[in-house]
Formats: C-alpha cells, structure tokens, sequence
C-alpha cells in the first residue's frame, strides 16, 4: 500500500499564485510512488482567491480545501490544515512559490531514512535587502536570548512532519501558537537542509516588520518565562542602585546644603516610571495569554471545507 503525504499550503490573499503553485506540486509528486492530497486553507482572503480554489478543486481530486470564518493568522491556519490532514506525514509550504516545490521528493528522501522531522533553513541570497538581513538576524538572536529554545538563523515553516509529530501537535490546545518553536521543543529526530527560497510568484509579503516583531514577541513569551526574571533582575538593581544615593542625602543635611538637580530627578523618576510601565506590561502579556488560554475558544472556526471532520 502507497504511503500518503499531505501539503498543507495556506492561502491569504494569493488568487494569482495558488494555481502556479499546485501544478508545481502535482509535477514534482507525480513521479514519485506516493498517494498525496493537497490541503489550502483560505485565511480569510479578502480577494478572490476562495474563488480559484473552488474552481481548481472541480478538476483535481487530489485536492481539498478548508474555509475558515475570518483571518485566524498564518499560524492558526497551519494548525487547521495539520489537524485535518491524514497523510502518513504532512508537509506545510507557503503558498507563493517562495517555498520550492522542487524540495518535496528530497524532504520525503529524508522521512523514508528515519527523520521525524525536515526543516529548512533559509538561506537569503544578494537580492535581499541589508535591513531584511539584519532585522532578520536580530529576530533570532533575541528569540534564542529570551527563550527557551534554539533556533537556527532563518528557520522557515517550510517542514515536513511525521505523522507520530502532527499528531501530538493536533493534540495541543493552545490559542498562542509558534511553529517554529513549537517544532523545536518537542523533540523527536530532525534533520536540517538549507535553501534559498525562490521569488514571490505574484503579490506582495504578508510578513511586515510589525508582524515579524509580533512574532518575536509571541515566540518568546510561549516558550519561556525569562523576560518576568529580566524584570525581576533589573527591579532589584535599579533599588540598589537607588541605595547610593542615601549617603548623598545624609551629608547634605548635615551640613545644610539643600539637593538640587531637579531635572536630574525629573529624568530619573521619567525614567523609572517608564520602566515600571514596561515590566507591568510584560507581567500583563502573560497574565493575557493565561486569560484567552482560560477561555477554551478554539484557534480557528472553519465555514466550510470538502474534507471528511
């Protein structure tokens, strides 16, 4: 019996790339001896790419699609197209030919020689700009520094998962979802392999630096408490510190010389109370992740879809 994969493509705004990319795919499967479906995942698009999917999907049985209600956020919608697959592994690629089709029969070299996992790592050539570079660059060093976990510079959410691995990752209840971490944390056997990711096909990024440093953001504070141990850390060296100035105030009124430098204290009392703020506002991040997660709502609703639930 052939083994089935499953690629799970999500789709936000991608009309013009969607078909480019699944002939892409059907070229590189169809020579291969594997049973495959096809999986997008319509994140809310606001043009009309709902519309190419259900027009594809009359002409291609190896294809299926799932709808959800509004835009959940690209990792959301992986983690409805993982929870839908039923390959024998599942592999997860953008949906703008970025992702090299062309690397699927070598992800599935890899699964048949033993790995649970095949992640890539990108490797950007000399079209991509120095500021992509370095804010790049930074986004890793400041999620390794800050989390628990390690991360090779330019890991993509271009995997392959075995099925042993989505399935524990479709058990997971979780509203806050880092792959990229996630993947990382929970282990198994992973091998690595380098790319250089093609040119958009159509379209414009969805990932703006905005997005990347909320990304940042999420990724740390899911995977670690250090930024509440920073915090604490810095609290008892700012009192210390503060401690210093004691001896200061004692002579002083001993020998009736009134303390001036009141912009001094201005800037320093600015200062404090604008780092209390931002120590208040990491306490809050996760006291808000531990308010959703209470909930129980889940991390995406589907409208409609063509799998069996």
């Amino acid at each position: 019996m052939k083994k089935k994969v499953s690629i799970v493509i999500c789709c936000y705004n991608e009309e013009d790339n969607i078909p480019v990319v699944v002939d892409a795919i059907h070229k590189n499967m169809d020579s291969l001896t594997y049973s495959y479906e096809i999986i997008l995942v319509n994140d809310g698009s606001s043009d009309g790419t709902l519309q190419v999917i259900e027009t594809l999907i009359q002409h291609d049985e190896q294809l299926f699609y799932i709808n959800l209600s509004r835009n959940f956020g690209h990792q959301n919608a992986l983690k409805a197209g993982m929870d839908y697959a039923t390959g024998d592994c599942v592999i997860c690629m953008d949906g703008d030919m970025q992702h090299p089709p062309e690397m699927l029969p070598m992800f599935l070299e890899k699964w048949e020689e033993g790995y649970d996992v095949v992640y890539t790592r990108r490797q950007d050539n000399k079209s991509v700009s120095n500021k992509k570079r370095k804010t790049s660059a930074l986004f890793y060093r400041l999620l390794n520094a800050l989390s628990d976990i390690e991360l090779e510079d330019g890991t993509a959410d271009f995997r392959l998962l075995d099925r042993r691995v989505a399935n524990v990752i479709a058990g997971m209840n979780s509203n806050d979802l880092f792959f990229r971490g996630l993947v990382k944390w929970i282990g198994f056997h992973q091998y690595a392999i380098d790319y250089v990711p093609n040119k958009r096909h159509a379209g414009e990024s969805k990932y703006t630096f905005k997005k990347m440093c909320s990304l940042a953001l999420q990724g740390i504070t899911s995977f670690s408490v250090k930024p509440l141990y920073l915090s604490t850390y810095i609290g008892f060296f700012i009192a210390a510190l503060s401690l210093l100035f004691i001896p200061y105030a004692i002579i002083s009124y001993l020998y009736n010389d009134p303390m001036s430098g009141w912009a001094s204290i201005i800037i320093a009392v600015g200062f404090l109370g604008g780092l209390q703020l931002s120590m208040i506002g990491i306490i809050g991040l996760y006291v808000g992740k531990i308010f959703i997660q209470t909930k129980g709502r889940p991390s995406y609703i589907v409208k409609d879809t063509n799998l069996r639930t």
